[in-house]
């Protein structure tokens, strides 16, 4: 089972226009084990504005996943 455990360190750097296309870059930050035969990733993520230089959001992004 997975769980979205929420964001840390959320920021909306640049506005994004209507009909703009964007990506999602994840790099794992981090990868610990928890109680309950579980784990908890942390992932580094941006979300790019194709064409700008600034993204448009910059965020830590939590999740457990339970075995």
């Amino acid at each position: 089972m997975g769980v979205n455990y929420g964001l840390n360190r959320v920021r909306f750097t640049s506005p994004v226009p209507s009909g703009a296309r964007v990506r999602a870059r994840f790099t794992l930050a981090k990868y610990e084990k928890i109680e309950g035969d579980g784990v908890q990733v942390t992932w580094n993520t941006v979300v790019e504005i194709e064409g700008k230089d600034k993204p448009a959001l910059v965020a830590e992004w939590i999740g457990r996943h339970y075995y």
